[in-house]
């Protein structure tokens, strides 16, 4: 259900959640949440089931509880807009207080979220580092090396038994990750798109594909354009 990998130097297990656990800093990391996305929606008069929130917290609390990390990072848009935190109902924040106890818990902002968090376990900032390792949300050009980012929601697609099949993935060269979305209702940007352009060295590129009972991981040249 895992692919274990090392990024800069460090261990790292790729799990089929789309979750990232570092076994030797006891740390989990996920990307992309955008907790009440449905709400925000509906704030606009767009009307979507409003389940994804309950649906991506149950995900969570089910991979905090098979690795019982002593800290979770979340790589930014954590939320889907900036009152996401504010109007949360509670019965979803006692579900992330209850993720939170007894454990450290790391709100990145995002460029959906800036201005953090309110009134929720954990400290927010812009960047957090670990064992050599950068988290932050948008991946930047200038400083790739330990980098772990999200914001692009990487997918990828390949040929398998003479079709087409598309997943998220972990994208990683060994040097930088950029994670996929954890959250249930967003969706992912193709490998291959020009927004990744100049972020990896393609060459050991390689995208660890969110199978549905395992990680499939392949080389960049092997993936579909």
């Amino acid at each position: 259900m895992s692919a274990e990998i090392v990024l800069s130097g460090v261990a790292a297990v790729c799990d089929l959640s789309g979750a990232l656990y570092l076994p030797d800093h006891d740390t989990l990391v996920v990307s992309d949440l955008h907790l009440e996305k449905g709400a925000a929606f509906a704030r606009r008069g767009q009307l979507l089931p409003p389940y994804d929130t309950q649906a991506t917290l149950k995900l969570l609390d089910a991979v905090v509880t098979r690795y019982q990390p002593k800290t979770v990072i979340s790589l930014g848009d954590n939320f889907h807009d900036r009152v996401g935190s504010a109007l949360m109902p509670l019965p979803f924040r006692e579900m992330i207080s209850a993720i939170a106890r007894g454990r450290d818990i790391v709100w990145i902002n995002g460029n959906h979220d800036p201005d953090g968090t309110i009134n929720l376990p954990g400290n927010s900032v812009d960047e957090y580092r670990l064992a050599g390792l950068t988290f932050r949300h948008e991946p930047s050009l200038a400083h790739g090396r330990g980098e772990v980012a999200g914001h692009l929601h990487p997918a990828a697609t390949v040929r398998r038994r003479e079709k087409s099949v598309r997943r998220p993935c972990f994208a990683t060269d060994g040097s930088r990750m950029i994670m996929p979305s954890f959250g249930v209702t967003t969706g992912g940007l193709d490998l291959r798109h020009k927004a990744f352009t100049g972020l990896f060295a393609r060459a050991d590129l390689i995208a660890h594909l969110l199978g549905r009972d395992r990680i499939y991981s392949v080389r960049y040249g092997n993936l579909m354009g």
